[in-house]
């Protein structure tokens, strides 16, 4: 199957540096691929080379199977056939929803029909003749993403869309758009520097660093199995532990950690994260006994507990004096200060990592 939009070898130069260096992606129709990083990684800058409002360097952009953007091709915007939603709803103020919605249709009983079908499908039916400051952010957005799909386009860019939305309305609004998207068939490319937001609604993550694409992966995977470190930190926070390979083993206070691959002498990071660390309390000196799947225990002392809503966060120093560990629980347990506890490791959700080489160098 010919995806929707394929972009092979993207490459934008500003200032000299390399903002988008070598970007190559694909989305199908009906599926919704996240471009995720922090800012400056490059990723609207790849978004607007493809809805065309930018010029790449090197690369070529297809979109449902003709070149758009090469060496010799450059289509405008407004003849890609893709629509575009931003952080900017950008409705005309002085227009009713519905002349908002049915702005890029010809005007005739199908454009109608197309429009009141759209008010229905983005829950605003009986809003067609209010004026956009009437409405609430999350009803312009929602116009918004009416405007942009009443063309039918097989293909949506969106470029942080919800960011302008109160954190209270944002899940409900990215639900009801997504849900409108796939029921359209939409081929979606949207840019986020959340990663809550592209867990929830994409069927692949492209993480962007430094303009370039260091994992694709559906959300499971590149939550599960991260490509090194910084892709492990993108997504959740991290505990880390330092240690050096001998004869494919390190040695940490959690006991032995299996290093295949990696030479004798190499510094790795063990990485594993919050909420798969165990704790049990401290039995006269003594806690729970070596398991499979857990490892071998390691005592630490509370420095703070504090409780976040649906989880208490504990941290601790361990008895080496070196290493911290944090630990999240469900629920309220809020340890004080100086208690002892034993913890534990779900070897299974344990990454190794080497370390960069400017990290011991």
């Amino acid at each position: 199957m010919i995806p929707r939009l394929k972009a092979e070898g993207l490459t934008r130069i500003l200032g000299g540096r390399r903002v988008v260096d070598g970007i190559d992606l694909s989305v199908a129709a009906g599926q919704v691929t996240c471009l995720l990083g922090p800012s400056g990684c490059g990723k609207s800058t790849t978004l607007r080379i493809i809805a065309g409002v930018d010029r790449q360097d090197a690369g070529t952009v297809t979109l449902n199977g003709k070149v758009v953007a090469d060496d010799h091709v450059h289509i405008p915007p407004e003849d890609r056939g893709v629509g575009l939603m931003f952080q900017d709803f950008a409705l005309f103020p002085h227009l009713t929803v519905a002349q908002n919605i049915g702005f890029g249709l010809r005007r005739d009983g199908v454009s109608d029909a197309r429009v009141e079908e759209l008010l229905i499908r983005v829950d605003l039916a009986g809003y067609g003749r209010k004026h956009p400051h009437e409405l609430s952010g999350g009803e312009q957005q929602r116009v918004a993403l009416a405007r942009a799909l009443a063309p039918r386009p097989g293909i949506m860019l969106m470029d942080e869309p919800f960011s302008g939305l109160d954190n209270r309305l944002r899940d409900g609004i990215r639900d009801a758009t997504l849900n409108v998207l796939k029921e359209e068939g939409t081929a979606v490319l949207l840019v986020t520097h959340e990663p809550d937001e592209a867990m929830r609604m994409a069927d692949e993550i492209a993480l962007m660093r430094d303009g370039r694409i260091v994992q694709r992966a559906a959300p499971y995977n590149i939550y599960n199995a991260p490509v090194d470190r910084e892709a492990a930190a993108f997504f959740s926070d991290i505990n880390t532990l330092s240690a050096e390979v001998n004869g494919a083993l390190t040695h940490t206070p959690f006991g032995q950690f299996l290093a295949p691959g990696h030479a004798d002498g190499t510094m790795v990071d063990i990485v594993f994260r919050p909420q798969h660390v165990r704790l049990d309390f401290d039995r006269n000196g003594r806690g729970p006994s070596p398991t499979e799947t857990e490892g071998t225990p390691a005592r630490g002392t509370v420095e703070r507990a504090r409780f976040m809503g649906k989880e208490s966060l504990v941290e601790f120093v361990m008895d080496d004096g070196r290493t911290r560990v944090t630990a999240t629980v469900p629920a309220v347990f809020l340890p004080r200060a100086g208690t002892v506890m034993w913890l534990s490791i779900r070897r299974d959700r344990c990454f190794v990592f080497r370390q960069p080489e400017k990290a011991h160098a």
